[in-house]
Parts: structure tokens; sequence; C-alpha cells
């Protein structure tokens, strides 16, 4: 179980067509609500996030639609040029707040991380987050990379 309280899984498939890397698949509805102008995506197809830090492509699909970073609503954390890096949408808390709790309050658990910022206070992450899921794997990755400092 994950933090916010269900089981997710973090396939990684199909890669973008234009930087060539492997993304993750993420929900039509993440995709829809994250739209700065409201198009149709095509239906009867998956769509991912491009998981390369220098590519403009937010999101892609099997047919290799896609859509750039400049036409969705919020930054991408882990994008080049991201401001404010965003860890937790649905609440606001960025990689900068999430640092300082790990770093000057000791936190060590995603716990410890919730009960020293205001991560994951509100959790609407299907449309707020551009995974789609919750940010508990995004606050691990960073308690680890901390730790191995």
């Amino acid at each position: 179980m994950d933090y916010c309280g269900e089981k997710q899984t973090y396939k990684k498939a199909h890669v973008c067509p234009k930087c060539n890397l492997s993304g993750e698949k993420v929900n039509e509805k993440t995709v829809n609500s994250l739209l700065t102008i409201k198009k149709a995506l095509q239906e009867n197809t998956n769509y991912y996030l491009c998981f390369s830090k220098d590519c403009d492509v937010a999101y892609y699909n099997e047919d290799d639609n896609i859509i750039l970073i400049s036409e969705i609503k919020v930054p991408i954390w882990f994008k080049n040029d991201a401001n404010p890096k965003y860890i937790c949408y649905c609440s606001k808390v960025t990689e900068e707040e999430i640092v300082d709790a790990i770093v000057n309050k000791n936190c060590k658990t995603v716990k410890d991380v919730v009960k020293n910022t205001n991560a994951m206070k509100i959790s609407n992450c299907a449309i707020n987050s551009p995974t789609g899921k919750c940010c508990s794997r995004q606050i691990n990755d960073l308690i680890k990379s901390l730790n191995e400092q």
C-alpha cells in the first residue's frame, strides 16, 4: 500500500517519439485535466508521461501524437526549468520545502515529511499530478537521494 491508501503501479513502456526514452502510462483523465486548452484526446489509446528532463514533450500516445510542456497547466517537477518544482501538486508543496524537512527537520520517512509539511493534506492526485498518482514515490526518492549524500 502506498501512503495515499491505494496500491499503485509504475510501469514504464512505449518510448517518446521525440527523445526516444521510455515513458510512464498516465490516465487520460489526468492528461485532460492538465491541458491549458481543451482539445479532443484520441480515444482508445494510452498516454505516457515523458521522463526526459531535457525533452519538451509532456505527454505522448501510442500513435506518437505529442502534448508539449507548454500545453499543460503545471510545471513538471523533473523537467529543466520547472518553476516551481512541485512534488505534491495537490497541496502545492515544493521540492525545496521537502528537502528542508528532510535536512533541517530530520524527516526520515514519508510520514515524517507529511507531519512537517503540507504535503498530502489534500488528495486529488488523478487530476493534479502529472503522473496522476500519489507523490509518495517522489518524496521517497528525495529521502533516498539525500541520505545517499
